[in-house]
């Protein structure tokens, strides 16, 4: 009965912790660019039956596990639909690699933090920068001669190609004035959510020092597309039912936990008899 109690409340919160991952897809399903969540299960510690002394059945293998586990939550890379927004600062990313935009904390060599995201939901703020919806700078690499300072973005005086580059429009001319590169790494775990659909990259102390486990590479076969965004990737049925999968889960594994409180409670009563 012990065991049905540890295999119960492991079973539990495992579940606990999918229903979560659920909670956090439906609640992200109109948020660009978000991709879905997911976690993976693992066994605990499994013992042999087949020792002396311990009856079972001799021409099987018996073994008795301890329940399950929640090991890791994996995101789903999967491209969500493209929709077209006719607003010149919606940029989607067709195929894999994401925007690069910078944060306003500082690393301890006096540069500014980087992070990494597919909503392209962006805007222009009052110093005439495109950036996301927190506020931070798209990174652009511009030409020699223009600077952030000096190219004052509106709303309708640029266009960027599928490559990436970005034209600026005098009104009579369009000038070429730097690019935007995807960026992409090669672990599926090297990169970490730090929320408000932004990635970090993932780091290790290696003698005190945060190192970052791989250096971001510029992806050359997606394109940008301008005027359009991409969707969540989340599909709401199958969060829908993997909900109901997890509560019923829940519910029996609930059931066995008290069918074993019941038992000890009827072993203790005839013991005290």
């Amino acid at each position: 009965m012990l065991r049905i109690l540890w295999n119960s409340r492991s079973a539990m919160a495992a579940q606990q912790e999918k229903l979560d991952s659920i909670s956090n897809n439906i609640a992200n399903v109109n948020t660009e660019g978000y991709k879905r969540v997911d976690v993976s299960f693992k066994d605990l510690v499994y013992e042999t039956l087949s020792r002396n002394g311990y009856p079972n059945n001799a021409e099987a293998l018996s073994y008795n596990g301890t329940g399950v586990r929640a090991s890791q939550w994996i995101r789903d890379n999967r491209q969500g639909n493209l929709t077209e927004t006719d607003v010149n600062t919606d940029l989607a990313i067709d195929g894999e690699g994401y925007f690069q935009v910078i944060l306003p904390e500082q690393n301890a060599d006096g540069t500014f933090k980087t992070a990494y995201t597919r909503s392209g939901s962006f805007n222009i703020d009052s110093n005439n920068n495109i950036v996301d919806k927190n506020g931070n700078k798209l990174y652009i690499i511009f030409n020699d001669g223009v600077t952030a300072e000096n190219m004052q973005f509106t709303k309708d005086n640029f266009k960027i190609d599928e490559n990436g580059y970005i034209y600026k429009n005098d009104g009579v001319n369009s000038i070429q004035i730097g690019k935007i590169n995807l960026y992409n790494v090669a672990g599926d775990n090297s990169l970490k959510s730090i929320g408000n659909n932004l990635y970090t990259v993932n780091t290790e102390n290696i003698n005190g020092v945060d190192v970052p486990v791989e250096t971001p590479y510029i992806v050359q076969n997606s394109s940008i597309r301008q005027g359009f965004l991409e969707l969540s990737n989340v599909d709401l049925v199958k969060e829908m039912t993997d909900m109901i999968m997890v509560q019923r889960t829940f519910e029996i594994n609930s059931r066995a936990m008290r069918t074993a409180d019941e038992m000890w409670s009827m072993a203790n009563n005839l013991k005290s008899r």
